[in-house]
């Protein structure tokens, strides 16, 4: 069965981080992109984030980049989320998905299989 699960989710005070982590069971995650996403209450759900099956190549929505970076460690079958200088805004129900492809990454692709998500607050 293929699972994903997030977990490193959390309150933290404005220009504080956090690393959310998105761990795979049931398939390996080398042949998959993995894309993080995040809806906050009453809004719809945006992608944050994706890197490619091999790591090689990534995009980030513009309201986090220079501030989040993603990785992987497909050895580990993990990919993780940098999260620094948060901003209140930032606050949401955080989602990792994965979709089978090779070559690179979209945020705006239909992602196959999603976790339940963790939560990040960003709040003093």
């Amino acid at each position: 069965q293929l699972q994903l699960v997030e977990s490193g989710g959390g309150l933290v005070q404005p220009g504080g981080s956090l690393r959310l982590s998105c761990a795979a069971s049931g398939f390996t995650l080398d042949a998959y992109a993995i894309g993080w996403f995040r809806q906050a209450p009453g809004k719809e759900r945006e992608g944050v984030s994706c890197t490619s099956s091999s790591g090689g190549s990534a995009n980030y929505a513009d309201s986090v980049k220079g501030r989040f970076t993603i990785s992987r460690d497909n050895a580990k079958n993990t990919v993780y989320l940098q999260m620094n200088s948060l901003k209140p805004e930032d606050t949401a129900v955080y989602y990792c998905a994965a979709i089978k492809a090779v070559g690179g990454c979209w945020i705006e692709w239909v992602y196959d299989y999603w976790g339940q998500g963790t939560q990040v607050t960003v709040s003093s």
